[in-house]
């Protein structure tokens, strides 16, 4: 199953460093697809989620990785839940520390906090999250 993601992901022309999104979207598609249909569901899912998963970041494959490294190095404290950080999930209107991201980023309207150890992306209107950096 593997080969099968790193294959997709060399058709689509992506490289490691710039295939974060896709390797998930490929792995979790993967995984769906053998589900529902067996070895051959598991190849399509694979390029679905692979396609899927580059489309909907909000900072987009370039810049994850230079998101990820500016926020672990602001040491910013880490907010606990309980269960998975998940796009949609909407944070406590209380005990959550949001930053203004910076504008090299280009992200305006969005603020970014820590949760569980994550940097998450966030609306600062809803509070919802709105990207998960891993």
């Amino acid at each position: 199953m593997r080969l099968a993601a790193a294959a997709v992901l060399l058709a689509a022309g992506l490289t490691p460093a710039h295939a974060q999104g896709a390797a998930r979207g490929a792995q979790d598609g993967a995984a769906r697809g053998e589900a529902i249909a067996g070895p051959v569901g598991a190849v399509v899912g694979s390029a679905i989620g692979a396609a899927v998963g580059t489309a909907n970041s909000v900072l987009g494959i370039d810049r994850r990785e230079r998101f990820r490294i500016y926020a672990a190095g602001e040491h910013r404290p880490s907010f606990r839940t309980e269960g998975p950080v998940r796009v949609g999930a909407v944070l406590p209107p209380e005990g959550v520390i949001y930053y203004d991201v910076p504008p090299e980023f280009a992200l305006k309207g969005y603020n970014y906090t820590i949760v569980n150890d994550h940097p998450v992306l966030v609306e600062p209107g809803t509070r919802r999250i709105v990207e998960v950096i891993d």
